[in-house]
This record gives C-alpha cells, sequence and structure tokens, in this order.
C-alpha cells in the first residue's frame, strides 16, 4: 500500500529531491506543506506515516521545531512519526528531545543509511 510524507517548510529544489528520494526507494507519495497549520490539515485528511520539516522553513526561515512541537502538542494527530530535516546534530537531539525520531539532512540524501533510517515509516507493512 502507498504511503504518505507530508514535507513541510523545503524549498521546491529541496522539496523535490525528497520527494526523489523517497519515491525512488519506497512506495509512497510526498505532499508539500509550508507551515504548521497547513501540514495539521494534511495530517487531519490523510493517512500520513511520516513527517518530515526542515529545520528552518523556507518561507519565511521561521524555526522548524515550532511545526514540530505544534504536531506532537494535538491530541488527534501527534503520534505520527516526525522528522527533523537538519544537517546539524544538536539540532536532531533537540528535535528527538521534542518528540521526533531521528531524521536526516540533505547531504545524507544519497547515503543507504538514510534509507535504513527511514525504512521503518515507509517500508512494506
Amino acid at each position: 500500500m502507498t504511503k504518505t510524507v507530508v514535507d513541510c517548510g523545503n524549498c521546491g529544489p529541496d522539496f523535490h529531491s525528497i520527494r526523489q528520494f523517497v519515491t525512488s526507494n519506497f512506495d509512497a507519495v510526498v505532499v508539500q506543506s509550508h507551515n504548521a497549520e497547513e501540514t495539521l490539515e494534511l495530517l487531519r485528511r490523510r493517512d500520513v506515516a511520516l513527517v518530515t520539516v526542515n529545520r528552518k522553513l523556507d518561507r519565511d526561515y521561521s524555526d522548524g521545531m515550532e511545526v514540530v512541537k505544534k504536531i506532537k502538542a494535538d491530541q488527534e494527530v501527534g503520534q505520527v512519526p516526525v522528522m527533523l530535516v537538519t544537517n546539524y546534530e544538536e539540532h536532531q537531539q533537540a528535535a528527538m528531545e521534542a518528540g521526533c525520531v531521528r531524521g536526516f539532512g540533505k547531504l545524507a540524501l544519497r547515503d543507504p543509511g538514510t534509507v535504513e533510517l527511514l525504512q521503518p515509516f515507509l517500508g512494506s507493512s
């Protein structure tokens, strides 16, 4: 069954890179959102397997952790796995402390370890 990923806050080229990476390795579709409100709306309307949130949102450069906190605080959809997209380990640690699963950085999109990281969420069930 095709799984859905919501990718929040990435610019067009980065969104397309993430979408290409995900769809070439998994039976999944990737839907773009730009802020917490759009992301929460998608989570309520669709069965979402994973949310990826950019560390700094493309449109206004606001902190992606604010999106993470709003998702995790939502009683209805807060259990959906969320990953922070960042190359910085200290930001990954902060995200995991806020309830995220370990994410990946854009520099790791060609790394086989990133496929392994996504496997529990996007692999065949």
